[in-house]
């Protein structure tokens, strides 16, 4: 059939340039150490940043949810799928948050996808000469939320902040959106958030945080990349994901109750789709109470101790360590048969390392994305060190 060998001669061509993409089964629960289609590894590619996915207390709190709610919810949070759970997470995610925003009111969302294109699209709403300013390095999900809103994007170059300042000053725009990730989630450096910030506020532009990396990770108490920097403004629309630090699943976003009602009345992601299951709520209660706790402290401390740890004992001569103080630690190889050789000596030696290709990332920028996490301990660290180390001096480029 032609529709069919089309499709096969597509596949074909990402096989040949070494960019089709392949699922692994992992047998047991999300940590550093997992079984994986069998077989015992050591894993550095996950995004649990604080090493919270199995832990025992929010595991407990999952199950007494499901004894309390059920499985499902049943419909939308406007019909009759809002739960008890939902409405406590949402108030605890607003006070935890919200000493960085202004009235702040919180939404959770199923996924971080879904509150970014909720975000988007509503706050463009019913503005048919809106403009968003988008990162140039910006997740899809950001990407796709510009695509959906409809309205007139322009992309700055990545940190560039006198372009984006051109931009705006530019615009004839009443609604100004300027949308970023904190953390990088391919290349782990930080965005420029206080100065980000100040132009928002100059030009009376929203500025739109998605901080999937940071929540949980940064800041002394968790609250993220607001505290991490100390950022207070009516200006701020956050986007906090909780399957990453969090360890469970979801996302939500916190901002002034106008911009929170604004989305429960008009952004379709959050209106034509059914409550996550309110056990998971209940679960992230009890993982926001060791974010902000005593445990959660010492586990963003641990993390960072790994994080100096790999900075220092990296010895790269060929390929390229980008600068980052986060959990993600890219290495570029470059091409991407190499990168993908390089990513399955390292299965073989049972490490496993995110192997990441364009599109995702520019081309010649194949890269090894390592993830740390508070799970993992020093000595877990040190062997990808050396194995990392160990593979650039003695493999030739092919």
């Amino acid at each position: 059939m032609e529709l069919i060998a089309r499709l096969q001669q597509q596949l074909q061509g990402l096989e040949e340039r070494s960019q089709i993409r392949r699922r692994r089964t992992v047998d047991t629960p999300c940590a550093p150490r997992l079984t994986v289609d069998g077989r015992d590894m050591l894993a550095f590619c996950s995004n649990d940043y604080l090493g919270l996915a199995s832990h025992p207390r929010i595991v407990d709190a999952l199950k007494e949810g499901a004894d309390l709610y059920g499985a499902g919810s049943g419909a939308s949070h406007l019909i009759s799928g809002h739960s008890r759970a939902h409405a406590q997470l949402e108030e605890r995610l607003a006070a935890f948050v919200g000493a960085n925003l202004e009235q702040a009111r919180a939404l959770y969302f199923c996924t971080g996808y879904m509150a970014n294109l909720a975000v988007l699209t509503a706050l463009a709403a019913g503005d048919a000469e809106a403009e968003i300013f988008s990162e140039a390095l910006n997740h899809a999900s950001l990407i796709d939320g510009t695509r959906l809103a409809r309205v007139k994007t322009r992309v700055y170059p990545h940190a560039d902040l006198t372009a984006l300042a051109s931009l705006l000053a530019a615009s004839k725009a009443q609604t100004k959106i300027v949308v970023t990730d904190s953390i990088f989630s391919m290349d782990g450096d930080l965005a420029p958030l206080p100065a980000l910030l100040a132009l928002c506020e100059q030009h009376g532009a929203w500025l739109v945080v998605d901080d999937a990396h940071g929540f949980g990770a940064l800041g002394e108490n968790g609250r993220g990349a607001l505290e991490h920097f100390g950022l207070q403004s009516p200006h701020l629309v956050y986007v906090g994901t909780l399957g990453k630090s969090a360890g469970v699943g979801g996302a939500f976003v916190c901002a002034h109750e106008a911009v929170i009602e604004t989305l429960i009345q008009k952004a379709r992601p959050y209106i034509f789709t059914t409550a996550a299951a309110p056990a998971l709520a209940h679960a992230l209660l009890a993982s926001l109470d060791i974010i902000a706790g005593d445990e959660g402290k010492q586990r963003r401390v641990h993390l960072a101790t790994l994080v100096a740890q790999w900075n220092e004992g990296l010895q790269l001569q060929r390929w390229q360590a980008l600068p980052s103080l986060s959990a993600i630690q890219p290495v570029i190889i470059g091409e991407n048969a190499e990168m993908m050789g390089i990513a399955a000596q390292l299965y073989q030696q049972g490490l496993w390392v995110g192997a990441i290709r364009p599109p995702t990332v520019p081309a010649g920028s194949a890269r090894l994305r390592v993830t740390l996490s508070a799970g993992h301990t020093a000595q877990e660290v040190a062997q990808l060190i050396n194995a990392v180390n160990t593979l650039e001096r003695t493999r030739h480029e092919p």
